[in-house]
C-alpha cells in the first residue's frame, strides 16, 4: 500500500530515498522535504516513513511505499508507481542498509552473508537499473557507501565486502554516465548515531558519532551544486577520525 498526498510541488523535482524509514534515511528525508523537493520514499518496513506528516507539513507531494531493495520484482513494483505519480527521477538516493553482529570470518552464516550482500550491494543495483529510465540531464545519484567502503573492519566481512563493491559499482556507474549529464556521488559517512550499531556493535561511543542531520545536511548541498559543478565524492565523519 502506498500514500500520495498532492499538494502543489515546489521545486518540481523529485528525490527517491530507500531505507527512509529510520537514521540517516530519516534525517534525508527531513532535509529534502525541507528543500521543497517531492519525494518518493521506500522502507522493507514502511511504518516509519509517515508519508502523509512529511507532505501536510512541508507541503509537497510524498509517495511512500514498502520496498524490499533485494527483490527486483518489489524494486520493478516500487519505481513503476514513481513513473505512473512523477514520470520523472532527478535524485535517487541508494540509502537502505543492513549490517549483521561481529563475527570472524569462519563463523559468518550464509544466510547472514547473502542478506547483507543482496542488500547492501544487489539492492543499490536494482535500484539504479529501476530508476535509469526516469532520469534526465542533471539529475544526480548518490550511493551511500561509508568508510567501510575505503577499510576493513574486523568481524565484519558481509558488510565490508558489499560497500566495496558498491564503491566499485559507484565508480563504474559515473563513468557510464558522465555523458549523459547525470552526476554520481559516493557517500563515505563516518561513524553515525544510527540503529546499525545495535546489530554490529552495540557498546559503541555514540556520543562521540555524528548525527545523521549532518550527514543529510552535506548531501542536501553536494545536490543543489549547479549542473556545470559536482561532488564526486563525499566523506564526513566525527571531528578527530575514528572512534
Amino acid at each position: 500500500m502506498s500514500t500520495l498526498q498532492n499538494s502543489p510541488p515546489l521545486l518540481h523535482r523529485v528525490a527517491v530515498i530507500t531505507g527512509a524509514s529510520r537514521g540517516i534515511g530519516r534525517a534525508l528525508v527531513e532535509r529534502f522535504a525541507e528543500a521543497g523537493f517531492d519525494l518518493a520514499l521506500c522502507a522493507r518496513s514502511p511504518e516509519g516513513l509517515a508519508g502523509e506528516e512529511i507532505a501536510e507539513r512541508w507541503r509537497i507531494r510524498v509517495l511512500a511505499s514498502r520496498c524490499d531493495v533485494r527483490d527486483e520484482g518489489s524494486v520493478g513494483e516500487f519505481f513503476q508507481t514513481i513513473r505512473q505519480h512523477f514520470g520523472v527521477i532527478d535524485i535517487l538516493i541508494n540509502n537502505a542498509g543492513i549490517a549483521t553482529p561481529s563475527a570472524k570470518v569462519a563463523q559468518v552464516p550464509l544466510a547472514e552473508w547473502r542478506d547483507v550482500i543482496d542488500t547492501n550491494l544487489t539492492g543499490t543495483f536494482l535500484c539504479t537499473q529501476a530508476a535509469l529510465p526516469l532520469m534526465r540531464r542533471g539529475g544526480t545519484i548518490v550511493n551511500n557507501l561509508s568508510v567501510a567502503a575505503k577499510g576493513a573492519f574486523a568481524g565484519q566481512s558481509p558488510y565490508v565486502t558489499a560497500k566495496h563493491g558498491a564503491r566499485g559499482f559507484t565508480n563504474t556507474l559515473r563513468m557510464e554516465l558522465r555523458e549523459c549529464g547525470i552526476r554520481v556521488l559516493a557517500l563515505y559517512p563516518g561513524a553515525t548515531t544510527t540503529d546499525i550499531w545495535n546489530q554490529s556493535w552495540p557498546d559503541a561511543p555514540r556520543e562521540r558519532m555524528i548525527s545523521p542531520d549532518t550527514v543529510a545536511l552535506a548531501v542536501l548541498h553536494a545536490v543543489m551544486l549547479p549542473e556545470n559543478a559536482s561532488v564526486e565524492e563525499l566523506l564526513i565523519g566525527p571531528t578527530g577520525g575514528a572512534l
